[in-house]
């Protein structure tokens, strides 16, 4: 059976399967199945900065932790405190979306997707619950890095499989699929962060551990919804006998062009678990948020749910009285945005009383602005990435679209640590030209190939033709 027959029964699934606001059921799943594991992973990035800061990376617990200080002098040069702890962290979270690639690639030619997604699942509840042991710390990161590099790229794949080359719902699919995501960044800190600051953080690395599980088990009970194995096993058999044609291989040209952009254009997005979290921790006034500065994380969360049902709505109203924008015109007005909410940040840092706190206006005003750009940027960017990639190796294509995330924590771990050098406001300058940059490339990249980033690869070839 090839790819060309395999799709009419992805359709005939879209046809059939509404039951889900909508959607296939499938979805539904997939959605809760996302949330526990992002669950799970957003408690590490709301403690894992603030865990190395306030309480790991002292003398005395440090000489505990089995490899840390061949770790710190053979990578980090030697470099202590809040600096390692952003350096630790950049590379944590930097690897999670390197790590994607294998996974896709693990998924394209042996396990398949769904055996993939599991023992991503499984290593991932393995290293969460090895970090509530305190000598475990490296190789709980290790299991985590390995875990969320055979699940991420696999359920997102699962999604796209849902709909046929032509249905309308996969972008609003993936705007659902990260509501779900936020959804679960909102509860995590406040559950997990909660724990983690107030009861001991060990108690918050175990709730992450035991939502992991949960997940899983949401995700085997709900397979038979998703698209069939058969399907995806047989497509895989007929990789070999149609190799990709030019068209093919421009579209895969065309977003890793992309890569780099996206990373560039989220380093102010990924700087909120790292040194923005240690900037609120020690100068905002959080009264407001229980003395808990972990709570940032859920008020990141929630604005970014609100903008993302807000922009979704939006752009629905919008549709039904004027064609919508395209993909990556979207991702230029979410730059927009991006660069405001930069500038919100740097303003906070200029009006900051003389050893005063800094009130939560301009955050609070940085939070609307960038989740009006994470709306825009992020969401819409995984539909292109889904829609126009080649269907023998979509795994590995969504797999590469984590590269961006992979680049940006890498680059956020490095400037991350320059939080404790720079005057605040050059810090946060610093992040507002990079996604000033993001913004200028995007027009470019419209200018220059917008025609050929629509529809699917078969579309390509009418537009080049």
């Amino acid at each position: 059976m090839s790819v060309a027959e395999a799709t009419p029964d992805l359709e005939q699934v879209d046809r059939n399967d509404r039951a889900f606001l909508g959607h296939p059921k499938g979805l539904g799943y997939l959605g809760f199945t996302e949330g526990c594991e992002r669950f799970s992973y957003y408690s590490m990035q709301t403690l894992l900065v603030l865990y190395m800061v306030n309480y790991l990376l002292v003398p005395e617990r440090m000489d505990k932790v089995v490899g840390l200080q061949w770790v710190q002098q053979h990578i980090y040069h030697g470099i202590s405190g809040q600096p390692l702890a952003s350096a630790i962290f950049g590379t944590y979270a930097s690897l999670v979306y390197g790590t994607p690639i294998l996974g896709g690639i693990i998924a394209d030619k042996w396990l398949g997707r769904n055996k993939t997604l599991i023992l991503g699942g499984v290593l991932m509840a393995i290293g969460h619950f090895l970090m509530a042991i305190e000598s475990a710390f490296v190789f709980a990161l290790i299991a985590l890095v390995l875990g969320v590099g055979a699940f991420k790229g696999n359920i997102a794949t699962q999604v796209g499989a849902l709909y046929g080359p032509n249905d309308l719902r996969r972008a609003m699919a993936f705007q659902i699929f990260y509501i779900f995501i936020n959804v679960s960044v909102i509860i995590a800190p406040l559950i997990s962060g909660t724990l983690g600051q107030k009861v001991g953080w060990h108690y918050g690395f175990g709730c992450a551990g035991v939502v992991m599980v949960l997940g899983l088990i949401i995700y085997l009970s709900g397979r038979r919804y998703l698209a069939p194995e058969e399907v995806a096993s047989k497509t895989h058999e007929a990789a070999p006998s149609e190799p990709l044609n030019r068209d093919d291989w421009l579209c895969v040209v065309y977003l890793v062009i992309l890569i780099p952009v996206l990373a560039v254009s989220l380093l102010t997005n990924q700087e909120i678990f790292n040194a923005y979290l240690t900037w609120g921790d020690q100068h905002f006034d959080l009264t407001l948020l229980n003395n808990t500065s972990s709570w940032l994380i859920t008020v990141d969360a929630a604005v970014s749910f609100s903008m993302l049902v807000a922009v979704a709505a939006f752009w629905k109203w919008y549709g039904t009285r004027r064609r919508e924008p395209d993909e990556i015109s979207k991702m230029i007005i979410g730059s927009i945005f991006t660069v405001a909410g930069g500038l919100c940040l740097f303003m906070a840092a200029l009006t900051q009383p003389h050893g005063g706190k800094i009130s939560l206006f301009w955050p609070m005003l940085f939070e609307v602005f960038n989740s009006i750009g994470f709306a825009h940027v992020l969401p819409i960017s995984l539909a292109l990435f889904s829609k126009i990639s080649p269907k023998q190796i979509t795994a590995t294509v969504i797999g590469l679209y984590y590269l961006s995330f992979f680049i940006a924590n890498a680059v956020v771990g490095y400037v991350g640590g320059l939080y404790s050098s720079l005057p605040t406001t050059t810090f946060w300058l610093i992040h507002v030209a990079s996604a000033a940059f993001g913004l200028v490339a995007f027009v470019i990249f419209k200018v220059a190939l917008g025609k050929r980033m629509q529809g699917t690869p078969q579309d390509q070839a009418a537009a080049l033709s």
